[in-house]
């Protein structure tokens, strides 16, 4: 089965920015199994279980990763069964839509030891503040950088090179996409391919490449992609197809990367700190549609502004690492008093009630 992982939450400027509403569709949703409970109670470990043996059932699997630590797990998705599992804790809560019908509470807090924690507060107190004040922190030096990313946007981006990209989507759509008559609009799922996470920016190329035959790969060097990707998201959902809209998550207004898995189809923004794993079907270099008078003029002004922002961005990712390594501590003060042989029968439990 192909591995497919995508992020629903991203570290922006504007602080934690939440897709969980896009999970699954709700209104053709089966089951979705909201997990609650602290650090350390064993929600990644529950949903990790179930995936294993949704993949050893043959089930296709939809892997929800987390935008603080790419090894853990906020989500599973189970299309086939139209059934989910997610982390239903602070910053992206989850509150149901129609609870008992859909939804499911699973609570595993009530795996914890409470007594045995009682004794931990301080230690604990200690760890939650400065956790999420080196967050805070990150959520400023990524407002700065995103403000000086878009001043050299902004600058290239002309109606021009507006037009040209325009008319190479008209290309691209013209030879890849041909109408289908038996279906109306095409839906649109937002999904992150990309994060920035305590590991440095992150993109899940491998998701892309898992789904698609052809992968179109977009040199960008300075966010140019969101216009011409929406004049393909324009054009392939009128054909009749679903996409899976991927946007920025320094601009979550904006598109980077479009998935389209009924055609086999991709798109995805590259750059030189932003490479795509495998071969593309084919490269389109944005970067050399800009006016070349333009860029020339511009190039030391747009040379300092990349090193600005890259340095901010870096500061924004050694307060992530910061804080992923008080979440470590807090949750080795947490591990040694958590049952995880019900954390595991309540994963059983879901099993037996989604696959076997």
């Amino acid at each position: 089965m192909p591995n497919i992982q995508y992020f629903l939450g991203a570290n922006s400027p504007q602080g934690f920015y939440s897709l969980y509403d896009q999970l699954i569709d709700l209104e053709r949703a089966s089951a979705v199994y909201v997990l609650k409970g602290g650090p350390g109670c064993g929600k990644s470990t529950l949903m990790r279980r179930v995936a294993k043996a949704a993949e050893e059932a043959g089930l296709l699997v939809e892997y929800i990763i987390c935008s603080g630590d790419p090894q853990s797990l906020d989500g599973v998705v189970l299309p086939t069964l139209g059934a989910a599992l997610v982390d239903g804790t602070a910053p992206h809560v989850v509150e149901p839509r129609y609870p008992g019908v859909v939804e499911r509470y699973v609570d595993l807090g009530a795996c914890y030891d409470t007594q045995a924690l009682v004794p931990l507060r301080p230690q604990i107190r200690e760890c939650m503040t400065g956790y999420k004040g080196c967050y805070q922190r990150a959520y400023r030096c990524l407002a700065a950088a995103a403000r000086i990313r878009e001043d050299m946007r902004a600058t290239l981006l002309t109606t021009q090179l507006e037009a040209k990209m325009e008319k190479r989507a008209a290309g691209i759509l013209g030879r890849e996409v041909r109408r289908r008559k038996d279906r109306g609009q095409g839906r649109v799922v937002q999904r992150f391919l990309s994060g920035i996470t305590h590991k440095g920016v992150v993109t899940l190329y491998g998701t892309a490449e898992e789904q698609c035959g052809r992968v179109y790969e977009l040199v960008d060097s300075y966010g140019l992609a969101h216009t011409m990707l929406t004049y393909l998201l324009t054009g392939i959902t009128a054909g009749g197809y679903d996409v899976v809209a991927c946007p920025s998550p320094v601009f979550p207004e904006r598109l980077e990367h479009l998935i389209v898995p009924e055609l086999g189809l991709g798109f995805v923004s590259c750059s030189r700190s932003r490479e795509l794993t495998g071969h593309p079907y084919r490269r389109i270099r944005l970067d050399a549609m800009i006016d070349g008078e333009l860029m020339r003029t511009s190039r030391p002004r747009l040379r300092f502004s990349a090193r600005i922002a890259d340095a901010l961005t870096d500061e924004a990712v050694a307060s992530l690492a910061q804080a992923k390594r008080m979440h470590d501590e807090l949750e080795a003060i947490y591990n040694p008093h958590v049952d995880f042989g019900r954390v595991n029968d309540t994963a059983d439990r879901i099993i037996d009630q989604l696959i076997k």
